[in-house]
């Protein structure tokens, strides 16, 4: 059975930036959707981890232990038999089948740019499974990859975009990728004729809203999710709840700045969907 070509062991990649990347086989590389994304048949993690440490992401909370969640956003595990894993399915193709990718990572980690794990996955889904796919990503990496989506019948490709404030930004979501890039990188994927959708999931402060909604609007995009984020209740991955609560209150971002925001939101964009969960539906 044809292997994904990782690097040798000597010549991998130990770290990207503050973040150190392993390596291992995972023993499964589908999981079943339940909860609150039982909308999807199966979740699929190409690695586990992230980089970009986002200080409000749930998926820290979801980490094997307190020393990864507490060091959310500086460790990466990738998993090299990924696609082994994957072609195993081919005597039982998952035709039809919609899968997420992906619920506890980004797909479009710094390393998928020298590893190509994604991209390997998107290709064996293509040619052996015909699934209907979601794709969910914070990073313009997704652009690379626009020859494979294309080629997908069902598919919808969702960005991440919380603020229309680099200051804010920079505070919840460090090493992401900047909100124009991000804007700039949806548009292209639906300018080549994929299904996009921008997930403002949470909504974080916002400087201007008309502003805002304008922007996202002069994509051609016209699906859109919308997630509050309640700074009582929410949680922070260690160590950023200080900077972040700063942020919050100086923008005096409450429930009822929520709600004027939401309204004018609401105005501008038609068929806004409003929703306790920030997976848009394909």
């Amino acid at each position: 059975m044809e292997q994904l070509n990782l690097f040798g062991d000597e010549e991998k990649k130990k770290s990207i930036g503050t973040t150190s990347i392993d390596y291992t086989s995972a023993s499964s590389i589908l999981t079943k959707a339940t909860g609150f994304m039982e909308g999807y048949d199966f979740t699929l993690n190409p690695y586990s981890g992230c980089s970009f440490g986002c200080s409000y992401c749930y998926a820290a909370f979801f980490s094997r232990n307190k020393d990864k969640m507490d060091n959310w956003g500086k460790w990466l595990t990738v998993k090299e038999n990924a696609l082994s894993l994957l072609m195993k399915f081919r005597n039982k193709p998952l035709i039809d089948k919609t899968v997420y990718l992906s619920s506890v990572t980004d797909p479009y980690q710094p390393i998928e740019k020298e590893l190509e794990l994604t991209r390997s996955i998107l290709k064996e889904l293509l040619d052996y499974h015909q699934v209907r796919l979601v794709i969910q990503t914070r990073s313009q990496l997704v652009t690379r990859d626009i020859d494979l989506l294309k080629k997908f019948k069902t598919i919808q490709v969702n960005m991440t975009i919380t603020t229309d404030s680099e200051k804010v930004r920079k505070v919840f979501e460090p090493y992401c990728t900047g909100n124009k890039q991000r804007l700039k990188a949806i548009q292209e994927v639906h300018d080549a004729g994929v299904q996009s959708c921008i997930t403002m999931t949470p909504l974080l402060p916002v400087e201007n809203p008309y502003e805002f909604a304008q922007t996202l609007l002069d994509t051609g995009i016209s699906r859109y999710i919308i997630q509050p984020f309640h700074k009582d209740k929410g949680k922070f991955v260690a160590g950023t709840r200080g900077e972040a609560m700063k942020i919050l209150e100086e923008f005096k971002w409450s429930e009822q700045e929520y709600q004027r925001v939401l309204k004018v939101m609401q105005e501008l964009i038609p068929n806004l969907g409003i929703g306790k969960t920030g997976f848009a539906p394909i």
